[in-house]
């Protein structure tokens, strides 16, 4: 049985996946608080979630700001049911032209960034609660240009395996979404021009065997079924990938 009016965390949720959960979160009468880097971004999210969302400026890479969020959630939430770690990054590039300042970025945000929020806020997440990251369909199996998003987020999802072994004994579930090409503002590359994401949206039409990308809503519904429906299932990763990571033919 889900959770009646919950309380959530959704970091990087001023646009893309993290808006839609949101989003969604606040269909189920809830309340959330959402982060985001980008101040625009924030704003607006502000305005388009309404008042029951709290919406701060956050850097994922930010030990501070980190630290900073476990206070802010007390203030504005009390406590937490839910906490769905979506902030990341992703550079299109080859192993020979990735700069050490790309690497550090990513795995800052993708990897460091999600391991001590997690432990920053993990006292305020509440016994039978839920822990929901996002990984990605690239976390294994080789795709070229993404070598350090990829490792980012295998990283990730082992740590995802083993949050769920620790937190047993709280009754604290953790599991996993894995996106592949989802229909974003970004198109999951992050800083990419309007020609190159056009160009990486045909390639994953063309790769994906439903022949088509997913949307925001869509992996926002499995996030939130792993959350609060999904109640004897823990340390699993639910690909909405439209079959890519199976490489399904027909």
């Amino acid at each position: 049985m889900g959770v009646i009016a919950p309380r959530a965390v959704v970091t990087g949720g001023t646009h893309g996946i993290g808006l839609a959960i949101a989003k969604a979160v606040l269909a189920r009468e809830g309340q959330v608080l959402v982060t985001g880097l980008d101040e625009r971004r924030v704003e607006s999210a502000r305005d388009e979630l309404g008042p029951r969302a709290f919406v701060v400026r956050s850097d994922a890479a930010s030990m501070a700001d980190i630290d900073a969020l476990g206070g802010i959630v007390d203030d504005r939430l009390g406590g937490v049911d839910a906490l769905f770690v979506n902030a990341g990054v992703a550079y299109g590039t080859p192993v020979a032209e990735t700069t050490e300042e790309l690497y550090d970025r990513t795995f800052d945000v993708n990897t460091k960034g999600a391991f001590f929020t997690v432990r920053r806020l993990l006292p305020r997440l509440k016994d039978g609660g839920a822990i929901v990251f996002t990984t990605s369909v690239a976390d294994e199996g080789g795709a070229a240009g993404l070598g350090p998003y990829a490792g980012s987020k295998a990283a990730v999802w082992s740590f995802a395996q083993v949050l769920a072994a620790e937190l047993l004994p709280r009754g604290i579930r953790v599991n996993a979404v894995a996106p592949g090409f989802i229909d974003t503002p970004s198109m999951g590359l992050t800083g990419a021009s309007a020609e190159e994401r056009a160009a990486f949206s045909k390639a994953g039409d063309a790769v994906t065997p439903m022949k088509r990308h997913g949307t925001p809503e869509e992996v926002a519904a499995a996030a939130l079924f792993l959350a609060f429906d999904a109640t004897f299932t823990t340390a699993v990763k639910l690909p909405v990938d439209g079959g890519l990571g199976r490489r399904l033919t027909g």
